[in-house]
Parts: structure tokens; sequence; C-alpha cells
């Protein structure tokens, strides 16, 4: 029964992954129109007669949604019976599938009626959520706590400000990455890490200010988790799952930050874009776990 389980927590973790990595495709490739004015159907059909890139990746998207869909309610339902005694399970099995449901009912909305670049850039997010719920999920079923006793992990103030402060203002980061994307920023400015290296001014216009925001806040993070794990070496070395945490969140950042810059130097290259909302992903999976162990050492030490 417990193996089953874990085999469909990977799997659903796996899945929430090409979710999140097809809707990041399809907004880069300009394909979310592939299926026409038409949801769940594909030009208002079951099978498409006019095959194109675009309806290709559109639908295949769909289709990812819709199974991980299935499988996240599975999961949640499943985790509540098996293992819904630990405290954060029924939690995390609501978000998990009530965000998922979110993100499709956006992307839906987005087809039907169109929507603007500010209400797209919330999908990313949504998605987000419902990706760390499922990964935190696994992690429970897995037992992962068990591993380095995390009941007697202590985490003090300051770096439970930095767990709580740093996740929100990667929720920030990762909106106005998304607001790149979806009004079509990615390109106008052509150098890095300023718009122009040769004469450093304020932005232009508006998609300039949402491309060099982006780059600011990315440059904030970058130092902010850079500062983080230097505090973990200094006062958390003997316990691993902070120090190795950070560490792997330090480099899931800067490999974040290099492919950022890989974007403008290759002119938005479409495999470096989606190595990019990978890298944004796993990093919030991190910090969505740290986010759990603060909350658990809360508890235990109040």
């Amino acid at each position: 029964m417990r193996r089953s389980l874990k085999w469909l927590a990977v799997a659903t973790t796996i899945a929430m992954i090409f979710i999140l990595i097809g809707g990041a495709l399809v907004t880069k490739t300009g394909s979310g129109m592939g299926c026409g004015r038409s949801w769940p159907l594909c030009n208002g059909r079951f099978v498409p007669t006019e095959i194109t890139p675009d309806l290709i990746i559109e639908l295949a998207h769909r289709l990812v949604s819709g199974a991980g869909g299935i499988m996240v309610l599975v999961l949640s339902v499943w985790s509540w019976k098996a293992i819904g005694h630990i405290r954060e399970t029924k939690f995390l099995s609501l978000i998990s599938f009530i965000f998922l449901l979110l993100q499709g009912l956006i992307g839906a909305a987005a087809v039907l009626w169109g929507q603007s670049g500010f209400i797209l850039a919330l999908h990313f997010g949504i998605s987000l959520i419902s990706f760390a719920s499922v990964f935190l999920l696994t992690l429970l079923i897995f037992e992962v706590d068990k591993k380095f006793d995390a009941d007697k992990l202590y985490i003090d103030k300051r770096m439970g400000f930095h767990i709580v402060g740093v996740s929100i203002y990667s929720y920030l980061v990762i909106y106005t990455g998304a607001l790149v994307r979806h009004m079509k920023a990615s390109l106008v400015c052509l150098d890095w890490p300023f718009c122009s290296n040769d004469k450093i001014s304020l932005p232009s216009d508006i998609f300039q200010w949402v491309q060099m925001g982006h780059r600011t806040a990315a440059g904030l993070i970058f130092i902010w988790i850079a500062y983080i794990f230097y505090l973990s070496a200094r006062y958390y070395r003997h316990e691993k799952v902070i120090y190795r945490g950070w560490m792997i969140a330090f480099i899931l950042v800067t490999l974040q930050v290099i492919a950022g810059a890989f974007i403008i130097f290759s002119l938005l290259n479409l495999y470096i874009a989606l190595l990019h909302a990978f890298f944004i992903t796993c990093l919030f999976g991190v910090l969505s776990y740290f986010l759990l162990l603060y909350s658990r050492s809360r508890k235990k030490h109040h």
C-alpha cells in the first residue's frame, strides 16, 4: 500500500514539473491560441483536423494538465487516508488540488476570453504553489523528516525571518519573471546586466521597466540567498538539512541568474528559457520545505 503511494507521489511530482514547464513552453512559443478560442475541446473538436505546431504544444499541455489534475486528486485523497495523522497532510492535500484547479480555470479563461499580461503572469505562480504542495506531500510520504530527526531541529527567529521573507519575496521574483514573458518583454534590453551597458539610464517604457524590474528583483534574491547560505554555514553547519538545503538553494539561484543572462545572450533560446523555469521551480520547492521545517520548529519550541 505505502509503496504504491510512494510511486504515485513521485509520478505526480514529475507530472507537476511537466505542467509547469509545459505552461512556460506554451507562453514562450506563443502557442496559447493553438486550439483557437475553444476549451476544453481544440477548435471545437475532439480530434482536430488541421494539425499545427502551436496546436500540438497547446493540446499536449492541456492533456498533461488534465492527467496531472487527476493524479493530484488521487494523491490528495490517498494521502489524507494513509498519512492524515501527520499535521500538514490535510492542508497540503487541499492546497495542491485547489491551486491546480485554479490554475486550470485561469488557463481556460485566457483561452475563452483573453486576459491581460498582469493576470496571465499569476498562472505560473499558482501552479508553483500546487507543485510545492505535491512535493511536500511526497517528502512526508517518504518520511524524509525521520532520516535527520526533524523533531529535534531548532530554527531560531533570525533564520526563521529569512526563511519566511525570502520565500514570500521569491514569489514576487517569479511573478515579475512571468510578467516579462507574458508582456513579450524578454528582449527589450539586449545587454546584461544593464539594459544598455554603454549608457546606463532609467528604463524608457513599460516593457523596459518590467524587464529591468525583474532583473533587479532577481539580483536581490541572489544576494539574499547567498547571505542566508553564509549564515547557515556559520551557525548551522551541524544541522545538515539546513546547511545542505541552503547550499542547494544557492546553487539553484546561481543557475537561475546564469540562465536569465543566457536568455539575453542567446536571443531567447527556447531550451535555456525552459531551464530558467525549471530552476525556479526547484528553488521554490526547497524554500517551501524550509517553511514546513520552520513551522514545525516553532510549534515544537513554543
